[in-house]
């Protein structure tokens, strides 16, 4: 009885959206009985339930709650979801290859607190842009601004399939990357709006952001390709088995630049994933436009390639990692294109819908958006409730608005930090000012 009854509570709670417990006669307390006062003394305050962040087991996850403000009251006893699937194996799209025999698997399997952990990250770099958008509108961030939300699942998907120690070069929409490279919420926005406390000390803007074993977020169009083929041919001189992933999008994968460096890097087969961030256009221009091909994966000619839905988390994640391990076993570049899409226009001084409808891009939203994607998927499957993942929202926002507090609070630097920071030396080093006789000194 008890098993049927815990079926039937798990398929109202996923329609419902409700945490919903059928329980029989037996759990049902009258207060007026003998037994009650006891009863009502070790209920009154019910253990409150663990963050989501501590990833707490599922049994820690039952709460009591209880109405005893009258006499005689009824004692319903409710519980979250106590029998959470840990882990399911999940169909996933098959990637197109190019001079590949095999490509990634076209199973991926998920456990609870992996889906969890990405859908934090994903909705973390969402309401951080959409934070961006509200602080740029209002001018207190100024000049370029370029937004990734829609595009979250690349970096989750990359940033799971990769090491720590592994490395990652952009282009400028780099605010999620930066984000899942370890920097915080606050300095990415206090670097935006120019603040003391950025990433880069307030003197890089949207742009340019960097943290260990990331560099940046580069304003040249393209030119981080070949900076990021360099990077690889440091790792394979160090020989630490370490790769780089040199990202750029399909607006760039038109620059000579990008085919000089998939030439070094066949050559001497160095360990690097160029990956092609296809978002569908390029400034205001549509790939038909722009590009004779828009088969980017086959672009590499000589070298391998993956075209793959850029739009699933778990697509993205087990096609990065098939990369990286074709890289690691000394086989050389690999290229891959992640069909994407985003949501803002081109920058923040693109509404973005000139050269596309309004339509479009709403229907890319209800049908295709990697959050959404990966929430219907866990609910669906038992994985997590509806309400862990508004707690999750929750304290995302709650996290987001402390950091916009201090991104709009926190001093400017001073301008004898001017010329600090531009190279990596340890003695000063003097700089020449307006004129010949105005000397300042660059610290590092």
């Amino acid at each position: 009885m008890k098993n049927m009854l815990t079926v039937i509570s798990n398929a109202l709670c996923r329609i419902t959206g409700r945490n919903v417990l059928l329980i029989d006669l037996s759990e049902y307390v009258n207060l007026t009985s003998p037994a009650a006062p006891a009863l009502a003394q070790t209920q009154r305050q019910p253990p409150k339930p663990p963050p989501v962040s501590t990833r707490a087991s599922a049994a820690e996850l039952v709460s009591t709650q209880t109405d005893i403000d009258r006499p005689g009251t009824q004692v319903l006893v409710s519980r979250s979801f106590a029998d959470f699937t840990p882990q399911v194996t999940f169909d996933i799209k098959k990637c197109d290859l190019h001079r590949l025999e095999e490509g990634p698997p076209e199973k991926a399997e998920l456990t609870r607190d992996q889906g969890l952990q990405y859908y934090r990250t994903m909705q973390t770099i969402r309401r951080m842009e959409l934070k961006a958008d509200q602080l740029y509108k209002q001018k207190i961030i100024r000049g370029f601004c370029h937004l990734y939300d829609g595009q979250e699942a690349c970096a989750a998907g990359i940033e799971a399939g990769i090491n720590p120690t592994d490395h990652l070069i952009t282009a400028y929409r780099a605010h999620g990357y930066t984000y899942t490279r370890g920097v915080s919420v606050k300095e990415i926005l206090a670097e935006l709006t120019g603040r003391k406390g950025g990433v880069a000390k307030g003197k890089g803007g949207s742009m340019h952001m960097y943290a260990p074993c990331f560099y940046g977020g580069n304003g040249i169009v393209g030119a981080q390709v070949p900076l990021g083929a360099g990077i690889a041919l440091a790792c394979q001189y160090q020989g630490n088995n370490q790769l780089c992933v040199s990202l750029y999008g399909d607006g760039a994968a038109n620059q000579g630049q990008l085919f000089e460096a998939y030439n070094m890097a066949a050559l001497w087969k160095l360990p690097c994933i160029f990956i092609c961030e296809n978002n569908k256009y390029g400034m205001g221009t549509s790939v038909e436009r722009a590009a004779a091909s828009t088969d980017y994966y086959k672009r590499g000619d000589y070298i391998p390639g993956l075209r793959v839905d850029g739009m699933d988390v778990l697509c993205v994640r087990e096609a990065t990692k098939f990369a990286a391990d074709h890289c690691r076993s000394g086989k050389g570049p690999i290229v891959m294109e992640l069909q994407t899409y985003r949501y803002h226009g081109h920058s923040m001084s693109d509404p973005g819908v000139s050269y596309r409808t309004r339509e479009e891009i709403q229907e890319v939203r209800s049908k295709s958006d990697p959050i959404s994607m990966l929430k219907e998927r866990m609910l669906s499957h038992n994985m997590a409730s509806v309400e862990e993942f508004k707690e999750m929202d929750v304290e995302i926002r709650k996290e987001v608005e402390e950091a916009a507090q201090f991104a709009t609070s926190d001093p400017e630097p001073p301008l004898d930090d001017l010329c600090n920071h531009i190279f990596y030396n340890n003695p000063p080093l003097e700089v020449r000012g307006t004129h010949p006789w105005a000397k300042l000194k660059s610290l590092s």
